[in-house]
């Protein structure tokens, strides 16, 4: 079994690429009027996060990653590392990345330290940086467990994890419209990733591909653009700050206050880690289910198209 393999650090080789696809975005906005909006204090925010995000990988990455070695100690499987094994990798990562991030959304522990990715308001390049500082906490490591157990190397799942993050960012922009029919209908484009930035009811909970469509497709969360329908982007109850302490943590201390609620039984405060954002012990908040009965009971045509199918 090879216990030492090496993969370049392929985020850390696209920041030169991040940067040049941002002024390049913005350049575009500015001569042509269109493709999005860029507000200073936003994007400054996401810059921020995106820096928090990689200190916090340097400052914890050790635990994801001596978890990954203990597996990789304990399974007798070891595929090697051959293009097709890495191309098998990134296909079963990707499907990882699809139910780490719909747990992201359906968990309220896990939606906490996703949330920070939602909460702006503006739709561009900068957008895909705005990145957690506490996905170490979540757990969604174990997700990865599979793989390692199946002989990937777990330097191997990370770098196929790499290339996920580093696809996914220029799906972070409007100035791109629909593309060829062929590729939207396979692999995750900034038509899809709109929508699942968007806070219409219609578009919540849809589209958690990272690269594939086909798992929303395979696994009935998959809901088209519409261009009768703009994406209005945010959280459902928008934060109005720009302090990226508030945006890192808002939720965890959402949690935190309600977990310790008075007259709340054992149960009701494990619920409100565990059971999707919204939910509450007496039914005064909106889930994402809840919101689009309610859409459904003011604009009943809407039953049972995209979005409204469940």
């Amino acid at each position: 079994m090879t216990d030492q393999m090496t993969y370049p650090d392929i985020v850390n080789y696209a920041v030169p690429f991040f940067i040049v696809a941002i002024l390049a975005e913005l350049l575009w906005i500015v001569l042509k009027g269109r493709g999005g909006r860029y507000e200073t204090r936003d994007a400054l925010t996401s810059l921020l996060m995106g820096a928090g995000n990689v200190t916090s990988g340097i400052l914890l990455g050790f635990v994801a990653y001596g978890f990954f070695m203990t597996l990789w100690a304990l399974t007798p499987l070891d595929l090697g590392h051959s293009l097709w094994v890495v191309v098998l990798c990134f296909v079963l990562d990707d499907l990882r990345y699809y139910w780490v991030h719909r747990f992201g959304h359906r968990i309220r522990w896990v939606w906490a330290s996703h949330v920070n990715h939602h909460s702006s308001q503006h739709y561009n390049l900068t957008t895909a940086l705005r990145q957690t500082w506490t996905g170490t906490f979540t757990f969604m490591m174990i997700v990865r467990a599979p793989l390692i157990l199946l002989g990937f190397h777990p330097a191997m799942v990370l770098f196929c994890g790499g290339l996920n993050l580093i696809y996914q960012f220029w799906i972070h922009t409007e100035a791109i419209g629909r593309l060829p029919r062929w590729f939207e209908a396979v692999m995750n484009t900034p038509s899809h990733h709109r929508v699942h930035h968007g806070r219409n009811p219609r578009y919540l909970d849809a589209n958690y591909a990272g690269v594939f469509i086909v798992w929303d497709k395979l696994f009935g969360t998959f809901v088209p653009e519409r261009e009768a329908e703009k994406v209005d982007y945010g959280l459902v109850h928008n934060l109005g700050t720009f302090n990226p302490l508030r945006v890192a943590f808002h939720e965890w201390v959402g949690i935190f206050r309600d977990v310790i609620q008075p007259g709340l039984t054992w149960r009701e405060r494990l619920m409100y880690c565990v059971m999707p954002p919204g939910w509450s012990h007496d039914g005064s908040r909106d889930t994402s289910e809840t919101i689009k009965r309610k859409h459904l009971v003011r604009h009943p045509e809407d039953r049972g198209t995209p979005g409204f199918s469940g």
